[in-house]
């Protein structure tokens, strides 16, 4: 059954929303009680979807519980392309085998916002393995080179003399043709998809369809007030565990705070305004905050639980009641190779930097010298940041 509470739809086409086309359309037939196709397509170019990704995923869920068709398209064949969008230099080529691994546990992951029983499923490789080159030809010409080219982050890399593919030039209108095959009433995406969900419109034309409309939503900065990204490590994990994103969000600037709560949580605008009001110390808004975030993607109760451990090592200065410990035989290693032995650093260059920064920590004693030889013995408690410890065993 629809749900056509006005105030409803008013939250959904405001909240977070960055821009809306057809605004008045859309409204409309929102109203109207008609049961419209909602999309969203996500390129599996990693294992992990953030927080990032959730902001789509929220929105979405703000639609299936008004009651419509939720459509996610898991981009099996564009993320091998790699979408352009907002990046200033060409995406690395994905194979196949490496898509299959990165999308195997996003069900899971997105199961933890929407009903997944009532979403349709597409891989786009479903339509797009069958194209042939003439189709291919086809679908290019409606498209001038001119066009795509005005994208922004392609007009700096041509200033910038840097090489654009062509294969680049095919995205968009390949994820326009993801709206023809599902027959989208509505497309959703950040703010740096606009130029590909305007493609869409045009593809849909082309084939005879009612174009969709269109509903951009506002980007996320990163842990540091940066742009969000993978390789600066300012990005919240949806698979990370209770503490990490307890701990994580208690890291980030003063000034996300009313953005996170926006854009991240369910809750309603005055819950929010009650909380910064109630809360006038930036560090008890951001601890509620990471617990309405740890919340949703794990419970009431290890969200609690992860509120008192993080009290216990910031507050009272103690050692977290879980660390996870590692089984080492060697009597000694140096401090570098023990980083990677525990996991506390991906590879000796981050080790080194993370020694050198000062971030280290051996038995509560900062140790800045990365050739150190430690001596292991039971118990050894190795620190890494405020938030990562190690036993030895």
């Amino acid at each position: 059954m629809m749900n056509t509470d006005p105030k409803k739809i008013e939250q959904l086409l405001t909240r977070g929303v960055e821009s809306i086309i057809e605004f008045d359309h859309l409204k409309h037939r929102l109203l109207s009680g008609e049961k419209l196709r909602i999309k969203l397509g996500i390129d599996p170019t990693s294992p992990d979807l953030h927080l990032g990704n959730s902001i789509s995923l929220l929105k979405l869920r703000g639609f299936q519980e008004l009651g419509h068709q939720i459509i996610l398209i898991l981009g099996d064949f564009t993320a091998q392309i790699g979408d352009p969008s907002d990046k200033l230099e060409r995406r690395p080529f994905l194979s196949k085998e490496q898509i299959g691994k990165n999308i195997k546990t996003y069900k899971s992951q997105i199961g933890k916002i929407l009903n997944i029983k009532k979403i349709e499923w597409h891989k786009n490789g479903e339509w797009m393995n069958k194209f042939n080159l003439m189709e291919i030809i086809k679908l290019s010409n409606l498209m001038s080179v001119q066009q795509v080219l005005q994208r922004r982050n392609f007009k700096e890399r041509i200033q910038k003399d840097e090489e654009i593919t062509v294969r680049e030039l095919y995205y968009p209108l390949l994820q326009g043709y993801d709206s023809v095959a599902v027959k989208a009433d509505v497309e959703i995406g950040g703010n740096d998809q606009l130029f590909n969900l305007l493609v869409g419109r045009k593809i849909q034309e082309a084939y005879h369809q009612s174009p969709q409309d269109i509903m951009t939503l506002q980007m996320l900065e990163g842990l540091d007030g940066e742009k969000m990204s993978k390789t600066r490590k300012n990005i919240i994990n949806i698979l990370d565990t209770a503490s990490e994103q307890f701990g994580k969000v208690m890291s980030m600037p003063d000034n996300l705070i009313l953005k996170y709560f926006t854009l991240c949580t369910r809750l309603s605008e005055a819950e929010i305004k009650q909380i910064l009001q109630r809360f006038a110390n930036p560090r008890d808004q951001k601890a509620r905050l990471a617990f309405e975030i740890t919340k949703i993607y794990h419970g009431q109760a290890a969200a609690q639980k992860a509120q008192e451990e993080f009290d216990k090592v910031f507050k009272q200065k103690e050692m977290p009641t879980d660390i996870p410990s590692y089984e080492l035989h060697a009597t000694s290693y140096k401090l570098l190779d023990l980083l990677v032995k525990t996991e506390l650093a991906g590879s000796k260059s981050e080790a080194r930097r993370l020694i050198e920064q000062g971030a280290v920590k051996v038995n509560n004693e900062a140790i800045k010298d990365w050739q150190k030889q430690i001596t292991i013995t039971s118990g050894l408690i190795v620190q890494v940041g405020p938030r990562r410890f190690a036993k030895i065993e």
